[in-house]
This record gives C-alpha cells, sequence and structure tokens, in this order.
C-alpha cells in the first residue's frame, strides 16, 4: 500500500521506496538486474545532466531506445528532471518519428549507442546512456532540487490520427497517480510482485507496468522484443521469474493460453496473482482454455477498458467461469472509483439501461489535451451538465459504444467512427488511407478491419482502386512502410473496379468483400514436400490462396501474432524443435525449408525492419549480460 499517491509526482514515490528497498532489485533483464539504490543513484545524474540541457517543468524529452534497464533509468531520469517523456519507439518509420520529433520539439534526446542508428537524425542534443557512463557517473547522484508539481506533464504518447496527422495525448504526474491510488483496494498490489514490462513504451499499458510495480517496490522483469513475440519463450520467462502480475492485450493472451495448453508446465508453475486485459475488447470464450487448466480464482483475470487520453484505464470488470457459461459479451465492468462513465445518445442525453450509447469519460484520469492541436482538444474534450445532478464536468468523448446492463455494469460494443483496435494499438484508418491514396497507382481506396482471419483475428484489409498504371501490393506495402508502423500496415490488398456506395454517396463498407485472393504476383510453386507443407501453412494463417516461397512473411501481409501460430503449426506437423527466432531470421519459405534440411546460415538481407530490430535487441542483451557480469548484482 502507498500512502497519499495522488499527491506525489512519480518519481517521488520511487524515491520514497528507494529509501527503505535500497539493496533490493527494482528491475531485472535476462540475466542482468539493478538495485533501488543503484535505480536511484543513475536516474539522479541522469536527471542533472538533463538539466543541464534545458530540461525542466513543462519540457519534453524523448527517449527511443530498446525495452532494458537502461530504458527505466532513463525514463526516471527524465521526470526527476521536472520533464516530460516522449516515446519514440525505434520500430516505427523514420518518417512518423521524423513528424513527432518536429511536433513536440524535445529539450534533449535520450537513446543508446546501439539505438541511435535506428533513430531519425536530430539537432537535439543526446544523451548516450552507454557511452556516456563514465561522465555520467560523475553527475551528482543526490534527487535533483527541483519543485514538485503534480499539475506538470509527465509523458506525451502519439496516437493514430484520422487526418493522416498523429496526436499527442498530454498527461500529468496528477493523472497517472491517482490511477494507483484509486485501485489499489481492488488489488492491493505490494513489494512482493514481480511485473512484466512487455509492451512498447510508446504504448500506455506500459505506463501502468512501469510505474505500478516501482511505486509499490516490486520488481519489474523487461520482457525482450523476440520474447514477446514468442509464447512459449514468454511463458518460460513467467514460471522462471515468479511473475504475479501480468497486464496483456486479448490478442497476446490467446497466443500465451495456446503456448500453456502444448507446454510442459503444469498449472501450479505460474505464480501469477492477476492478469489484466487491456488495449482492445475481449472476448470471454477464448478464455475457457484457460480456465479449464488454472480455473477462475488464482490467478483473478479482469477487464479493464481503457484509453490513451484517460490514463491508462478507466473501468475494472473481474471475469470469472460464470461470465462465460452465461454467455456475457465484452463485459467492462464499472468505472475507477475517480472516474465518471456516460453513456449518451447522438443529442448528448443519457441513454436508457439496455439502450446503446458512446461512452464520455470525465474524472481525475482524463488528460490535458491534444499537443499544438487546441481545435481537434476542443473537439474531443467537452463540456457537458449533468441533466440529473446539473453538475458541469469536463469529459473526453471516446467515440466507443456501449450499453448499461441491469447489473450495472457497462459492456462494450466496438466504435462509433472508423477508428478500430487491433492487437491493442487504436488506429484510425483514415490516417492509412490518407497515406495509401497518395500513391501514383491508386485511384481510390477503403481501408477497414474484419474480423475473418484465422481463429477470428481481426486484421486490416485494404481496397483499393487502381490507376491506370496500377501498383503492386509489395509497392503499395513498401509504401505506407515508409510512414507507417508495422501494426498499422494491412494484412490484405483487394482491387476493385469502384469503392460500393449507398443510396446517400458515402462510402458502403458492408459492402466490402471478403479478401479471398490475395493481390500479389504469382511466383515459383514449392520445390519439393517440406516447402509444399510450409506454403500450405502459411497461406492458411494468412487466409490467402497462394503464398510465394521467395517472399518474406511479413511483405505478404503476416503479422508477429501470425507468427507464433505458423510456429505452432510448423513445431507439431513439421519440425518440433522450432524456435521463433529461426522464424524471425528465416523469413521466406525457401531460406525455412533449407534451414529445416540442415543446410542454411541466417540470411541478414532478408530481414525487415521488425526482425532486425529482434536481433539488435537480442545482441545488446548479450552485451548488457557481458557488461555487468564482473559487477554487482
Amino acid at each position: 500500500m502507498i500512502d497519499n499517491a495522488s499527491e506525489r509526482p512519480l518519481h517521488a514515490l520511487i524515491s520514497l521506496q528507494a529509501v527503505s528497498r535500497l539493496d533490493s532489485v527494482a528491475v531485472t533483464c535476462g540475466d542482468a538486474s539493478i538495485t533501488f539504490g543503484e535505480l536511484e543513484a543513475r536516474s539522479n545524474q541522469l536527471a542533472h545532466r538533463l538539466l543541464k540541457m534545458g530540461a525542466g517543468h513543462g519540457r519534453l524529452i524523448a527517449i527511443g531506445l530498446e525495452r532494458s534497464i537502461d530504458m527505466v533509468v532513463g525514463l526516471l531520469g527524465i521526470l526527476k528532471s521536472g520533464a516530460g517523456y516522449l516515446p519514440l519507439d525505434p520500430g516505427y518509420p523514420r518518417e512518423r518519428l521524423v513528424f513527432t520529433l518536429d511536433d513536440a520539439k524535445p529539450v534533449a534526446f535520450v537513446t543508446t549507442s546501439t539505438g541511435r542508428p535506428s533513430l531519425p537524425e536530430s539537432n537535439v542534443p543526446v544523451v548516450l546512456l552507454d557511452s556516456d557512463a563514465a561522465s555520467l557517473a560523475e553527475e551528482l547522484s543526490t534527487v535533483p532540487d527541483i519543485a514538485e508539481d503534480l499539475d506538470s506533464l509527465a509523458y506525451v504518447i502519439y496516437t493514430s490520427g484520422s487526418t493522416g496527422k498523429p496526436k499527442g495525448c498530454q498527461v500529468t504526474h496528477r493523472n497517472v497517480a491517482r490511477l494507483f491510488s484509486a485501485t489499489e483496494h481492488w488489488f492491493g498490489f505490494g513489494s512482493q510482485d514481480v511485473w512484466t514490462f512487455f509492451h512498447s513504451h510508446a504504448f500506455d499499458f506500459s505506463v501502468w507496468e512501469i510505474w505500478g510495480a516501482l511505486i509499490y517496490g516490486g520488481r519489474v522483469v523487461v520482457v525482450p522484443y523476440v520474447v514477446s513475440r514468442s509464447p512459449a519463450e514468454f511463458l518460460d520467462l513467467l514460471v522462471r521469474e515468479k511473475v504475479t502480475v501480468l497486464n496483456q492485450t486479448p490478442s497476446a493472451f490467446r497466443t500465451l493460453i495456446e503456448a500453456d495448453r502444448r507446454s510442459n508446465h503444469q498449472p501450479g508453475s505460474l505464480s501469477l496473482r492477476y492478469v489484466i486485459f487491456g488495449g482492445e475488447a475481449l472476448e470471454l470464450q477464448m478464455l475457457r482454455p484457460w480456465f479449464a487448466r488454472h480455473g477462475d480464482r488464482r490467478p483473478q483475470l479482469v477487464n479493464m477498458y481503457g484509453i490513451t487520453e484517460t490514463t491508462v484505464h478507466v473501468t475494472y470488470r473481474p471475469i470469472n467461469l460464470a461470465d462465460l457459461d452465461e454467455n456475457r459479451g465484452s463485459v467492462i465492468g464499472v468505472p475507477i472509483p475517480d472516474l465518471t462513465v456516460h453513456v449518451l445518445d447522438e443529442a448528448r442525453t443519457p441513454t436508457p439501461r439496455g439502450e446503446v450509447g458512446e461512452m464520455y469519460v470525465g474524472g481525475g484520469g482524463v488528460c490535458l489535451g491534444y499537443l499544438n492541436r487546441p481545435e481537434l482538444t476542443a473537439e474531443r474534450f467537452i463540456e457537458w451538465r449533468s441533466p440529473e445532478a446539473g453538475t458541469l464536468e469536463r469529459l473526453y468523448k471516446t467515440g466507443d459504444l456501449a450499453r448499461r446492463l441491469a447489473d450495472g455494469d457497462l459492456e462494450y460494443l466496438g466504435r462509433s467512427d472508423d477508428q478500430v483496435k487491433i492487437r491493442g494499438f487504436r488506429i484510425e484508418t483514415g490516417e492509412i488511407e490518407s497515406q495509401l491514396v497518395q500513391h501514383p497507382g491508386v485511384n481510390a481506396c477503403a481501408v477497414i478491419a474484419r474480423k475473418d482471419g484465422l481463429g477470428g483475428e481481426t486484421r486490416l484489409v485494404a481496397y483499393v482502386v487502381p490507376a491506370a498504371t496500377p501498383a503492386t501490393v509489395a509497392e503499395l506495402r513498401a509504401h505506407l512502410a515508409q510512414t507507417l508502423p508495422d501494426y498499422m500496415l494491412p494484412s490484405a490488398f483487394v482491387e476493385l473496379g469502384a469503392l460500393p456506395m449507398t443510396e446517400n454517396g458515402k462510402l458502403d463498407r458492408k459492402a466490402l468483400p471478403a479478401p479471398a485472393i490475395a493481390v500479389s504476383p504469382i511466383l515459383p510453386e514449392a520445390r519439393d514436400e517440406l516447402e509444399q507443407k510450409i506454403a500450405t501453412i502459411w497461406a492458411r494463417v494468412l487466409g490467402i490462396a497462394q503464398v510465394s516461397t521467395s517472399v518474406n512473411f511479413f511483405d505478404q501481409g503476416g503479422s508477429s501474432l501470425q507468427m507464433v501460430t505458423v510456429l505452432n503449426e510448423i513445431q507439431e506437423s513439421v519440425h518440433p524443435h522450432l524456435r521463433m527466432n529461426d522464424l524471425f531470421e528465416r523469413p521466406t519459405i525457401k531460406a525455412l525449408a533449407a534451414f529445416i534440411r540442415g543446410s542454411a546460415t541466417p540470411q541478414p538481407a532478408a530481414l525487415n525492419a521488425g526482425q532486425l530490430r529482434a536481433r539488435q535487441q537480442a545482441e545488446a542483451l548479450q552485451r548488457l549480460r557481458q557488461r555487468q557480469s564482473g559487477g554487482a548484482k
């Protein structure tokens, strides 16, 4: 339990833990670790350096590196300098990172020598946490003398924008600190808890993961990128590190359920107390195999609806087996005590129980608004007067549909606009369309999310009306990849003579056909039975009629979660000892088949940004182990 959490900024709460837990491990990453005392000293030294570079309240410091101990030091050091952090995911396209830097105008940049090549060039002064370690160690290790300000920025996270322009959500220390004080009666987090740092620091689930562990004196286990994409290895990590608090999107947990079913671990091997869902709609029936093995009490599964603009989580709902037997929908429960959720109709009048309306959220989690976007802020953050109480509230207009059930629970029903959530990422399909139509081979286009993938997975599908000189799918994907992160790339492209329209002349999204066949070049067939087996698995998982044996899995519309399914099927029917890294390093059928035959080596030229990122992080982790092997743990 933490006293007066909502009255102190995040870094001050962690400093309080460090006083009594100097020698306790705060963060681990593989074989490396750092204590609360070491974390406190290193983050203080970084803060002093950043203050000399212009940090302070109202300023932003960019941070771009892979999940690591250094990242946690960097985030905490930025907060201690009085500034807010601006997360830059090295896996995002360079143009998107450039836009973020230009829009947010940070006064400094924190990264490492290994992370810097993945990030755009900038005139902003840089701190390299590894190369500058010796000079940073000469800075003061005491807490900087900066006035505590709960209303100063803690971070700015950029989310997808419908106009093709991402928008930065400005979140304060007060927004975040109250999240933990308002929910601790439900969870009882403490120093005994071990949390995973699984998500990108540019995804707000990471806010809950990192600060939730540290302000309670618990331990953060950094999950390397490649392990986060390998459910079997991730399950091993959960058992080995005795993780007690796991935060997952439903899509990621679905793959973990399958890994758990196939593993040799006994149900009692896990130390989990809670599995907390967020980021996308939860389909309750997918949990049945998990409950069959583990029951529904320990760990307790909790569904928490949330939005970046309202600080990670909005509602709370424990899930049990009875919910599955009653065939409930995506129940998201009740609001966090210091928040309000209103379900309103188009006239912004409260809807009766059972009737569908749009959710509006008010209370302590509602952020300041969008950076440099006053008009959009005014549109989405509104003043509303309750017809019953007559009180005036500042609400965030979510765009999410819901209804209040007879028992008081809220049920999530999807979006009211073209925004979707896939694998936990919020996506404005308009942003994809605005980029796609800029290609000279495209006359018109539409992008929707369809739930007709393997296993009911939601995927993005692009519908293209070609120009006189049409573009290939490979050209369109390459064009989009220049500006959009990989989670926003459509997994299928369908060519149409014209987009279907309603009688009112609007796009008829319901009339867009399912992508039975992907628009891709026909390439040579598999050379032998092994390649044919792999090709059959790929085609089924990707949901397309024909795949290429020489084109990268991801360039044919695959996602990292689909690669998990591919791995499972290949292990069952082709090669039981194949690992996720083997797929990352050999992402074509030809290369993978050659490896299985025992005659191949990794082919770096075939790696895309995602696989290169996994390799770079593995190499960086190895260097970190070597660097710390002789030091204190």
